[in-house]
């Protein structure tokens, strides 16, 4: 959500910021903008896409400045306008800031600084930012000292980006509870919100942490925490290759993703899980036996699609860990006074490390003495840095917008931790284990052999048009069927529900006409029955039914006008098969719309504002 570069070096700033910003577009924008000081802050923004920003730049021939920030924002104070975009300016043109995060204490701050005289421009809550350190700038002479005081002041979540007109050498940047990352290079440095914008330059990061501000020159990077005391940091070195976030001659990222599947499946399952052995090997979980024991109650606890993940892995441990275990969304659980204590265990899952409700559940059930485990997908993140027990999610960078293998490795990384929870309690047998090792194991090629069949799954769509779209199953089928009605709405922008499929007639069922779709999915086998009787529910009112189930389960035809056939596998991980074809479907119906994929329209990647 929102990008954030800054470049302090020899090149031309303008080229490397901009840059920067179209390696962070993924992360969804509805604006862009750039300063940079070269003999005073010379500044351009454009409401819209990346290209407006650059059409105006070429056109008015910005200067050649050797220091520079850039953003692109995801609008939450003001709507998406030129004046409203990032960089934003004191009144007297001598800080310029970007902001990722949200200032909750800004109205308070902006009536404190008009009642000094202050004129405001936009409707923003970061415009209170660059008037706020100027006052304390003004005062002191000491750009550092001005920031910090000024963000003494401010409540809520930031990451800047800070440069001062009468300071050529020099860049600031100071994070609370949003990412930034400093990058080292050779003769020139920099800042972002998100490695993929620096990679091209270096690979050698510092990961700065709460409070903490850092001043870079041109061969200097230097941390102070909160204090003013210097804090020495190890540089973090980023091992993956930038191929890895280009898109390989697929028409999208998205769909580059989803035929990734397989590889960062197995990347996920099998260094944790030895044939030869009959444990889980998950080097940084340290919960014993005893502490188990002592558990008396377990939440699992992430946003949207990592959410549906969680569901999966609650339904797992209750049915086969025998433990019990409540699935929240982070921005309600963090609301409700939920019973946290020693004897509570907190699972967060994040793609990035970094989302905003679930990184402060995190922090909540660590002040109530709970144990914490995240499962994250970046490791440097501020979740890995803070949890005291982590499993990787190794999906690696996932540059579409809407999650397609970060999710299935979340899958993967629920049904390890399952297993290691069941040998752990008892309840999992050494033959019961040798089987569900081996069905991991077989998981990406089950995978392959979907996507090979990709084709079939685009003819369907193409002859698919319905302005409605329910999706139903039972068990580990519903909550499967969540992600799937999730995808569809967040790419192809159309109307959807997921259902449990026993609860349509509950109500829902007064909406099924014939201009309505119905997906069912069908992949655990004690349930066919009670599902297909659903699908012939809906089917009896007009619905187009369009079923995925496991191959040989011949019941389904009985109901459906379309089947897609997964291989047959265990219970436990048929349903992320099914989600594979859920995946394609949602992206070859956003194609025929016309959609754009890779950026669906007011999404972010990484949500870092509550």
């Amino acid at each position: 959500m929102c990008g954030i570069i800054g470049y302090i070096g020899t090149d031309r700033a303008t080229d490397v910021i901009l840059d920067g910003l179209s390696s962070l577009e993924y992360r969804g924008y509805d604006s862009a903008g750039i300063a940079i000081n070269d003999r005073g802050l010379r500044i351009r923004k454009a409401k819209g896409r990346l290209s407006n920003l650059r059409d105006q730049i070429e056109e008015c021939q910005f200067p050649e400045g050797h220091v520079g920030i850039g953003h692109t924002r995801w609008a939450t104070h003001g709507e998406p306008s030129d004046v409203n975009s990032h960089p934003h300016l004191d009144e007297g043109r001598h800080i310029a800031v970007v902001h990722n995060g949200i200032i909750e204490n800004f109205s308070e701050l902006r009536e404190e600084l008009q009642a000094k005289g202050v004129h405001f421009a936009s409707e923003t809550d970061t415009e209170v930012i660059p008037n706020l350190m100027y006052q304390y700038y003004r005062q002191c002479g000491n750009a550092m000292e001005a920031i910090r005081l000024a963000a003494g002041d401010m409540r809520g979540s930031y990451a800047l980006g800070v440069i001062f007109a009468d300071d050529e050498e020099r860049l600031y940047a100071v994070r609370k509870d949003s990412p930034l990352i400093l990058g080292r290079g050779d003769g020139e440095n920099f800042i972002a919100s998100d490695i993929p914008a620096i990679l091209p330059y270096t690979r050698d990061i510092y990961l700065l942490n709460d409070n903490e501000i850092a001043v870079l020159g041109r061969k200097t990077i230097e941390i102070y925490g909160a204090g003013g005391e210097k804090v020495e940091r190890e540089i973090f070195h980023v091992h993956w290759d930038v191929k890895a976030a280009e898109k390989n001659g697929y028409e999208h990222f998205m769909l580059k993703e989803i035929f990734e599947q397989p590889e960062v499946v197995r990347a996920t399952i099998v260094p944790r899980l030895s044939m030869n052995e009959e444990q889980v090997k998950l080097d940084r979980i340290h919960i014993t036996k005893e502490e188990l024991d002592n558990t008396n109650r377990i939440y699992i606890v992430a946003c949207g699609t990592a959410y549906h993940a969680g569901l999966v892995g609650k339904y797992l441990l209750e049915k086969m860990a025998r433990l019990p275990v409540w699935a929240e969304t982070a921005s309600e659980f963090r609301y409700r006074d939920p019973v946290l204590d020693s004897h509570s265990l907190v699972i967060v899952i994040s793609q990035s490390g970094e989302t905003a409700d679930t990184l402060a559940a995190l922090r909540m059930a660590k002040r109530a003495g709970a144990r914490v485990m995240a499962i994250v997908n970046v490791v440097g993140s501020t979740m890995d840095r803070e949890a005291e027990n982590v499993l990787y999610t190794w999906a690696g960078p996932e540059i579409a917008v809407a999650s397609t293998k970060a999710y299935s490795c979340q899958l993967a990384a629920m049904y390890l931790l399952v297993l290691y929870l069941s040998r752990m309690q008892g309840t999992l047998s050494r033959e019961e284990f040798a089987i569900l090792r081996q069905e991991l194991y077989a998981l990406p090629e089950e995978i392959q052999s979907i996507l090979e069949r990709a084709e079939s799954i685009r003819h369907i769509v193409a002859s698919t048009v319905q302005k409605s779209v329910f999706y139903i199953g039972r068990g580990l089928d519903y909550y499967a069927s969540m992600e799937g009605s999730l995808k569809l709405k967040e790419i192809a922008y159309i109307h959807s529900e997921a259902y449990a499929a026993g609860e349509l007639k509950h109500g829902p069922i007064a909406m099924i006409d014939g201009d309505t779709l119905v997906i069912g999915l069908i992949t655990q086998q004690e349930l066919t029955e009670k599902t297909v009787s659903n699908l012939k529910e809906v089917k009896a009112r007009g619905a187009k039914v369009i079923c995925i189930a496991e191959e040989g389960n011949e019941k389904v035809t009985e109901a459906a006008d379309e089947v897609i056939w997964i291989p047959k596998s265990h219970p436990m991980a048929a349903s992320l098969l099914a989600n594979i074809v859920q995946q394609l479907f949602a992206y070859y119906m956003a194609v025929k719309l016309g959609n754009d994929v890779d950026k669906p329209r007011n999404l972010a990647k990484s949500v870092t504002v509550e």
